[in-house]
């Protein structure tokens, strides 16, 4: 079921959530200082790619400044990217198959707002560090 859920997402919307990150990734690593936010984005835009049979953990090493990022990445991109997700969900929820997707779709925007300090992992598998 994850596999036929990941292809409709890929198809209705994924793809276009995913540009959205590599292009976020992109900027952010024009200049050096920003490129943990990029690499934040590269990672981010894959998970929006295939995002079931993954989840979103915390990272209990991340610390102030996982924050302090957090903060300058809602101000570069993370408002844009949480608009998306929510633009798209609600385009999702218009009918009925859309709306597991529109669900996961809204379970992105925290990851969109603050994705540093977070690890993206099998829903299957276990995080070392639990």
């Amino acid at each position: 079921m994850r596999v036929v859920l990941n292809i409709i997402w890929l198809v209705f919307g994924g793809l276009w959530l995913a540009l959205g990150y590599f292009v976020a990734g992109i900027v952010c690593c024009i200049l050096i200082i920003t490129i943990p936010f990029g690499i934040a984005a590269f990672r981010i835009g894959v998970y929006a790619l295939w995002p079931f049979g993954k989840t979103v953990v915390e990272k209990p090493t991340s610390g102030v400044g996982s924050l302090i990022g957090n903060v300058i990445w809602i101000v570069i991109a993370g408002i844009w990217l949480a608009i998306g997700h929510i633009t798209t969900a609600i385009a999702m929820a218009i009918t009925i198959i859309g709306i597991p997707l529109a669900i996961a779709n809204l379970k992105m925007v925290p990851i969109s707002l603050m994705p540093l300090g977070k690890d993206i992992v099998p829903v299957d598998a276990r995080p070392t560090y639990m």
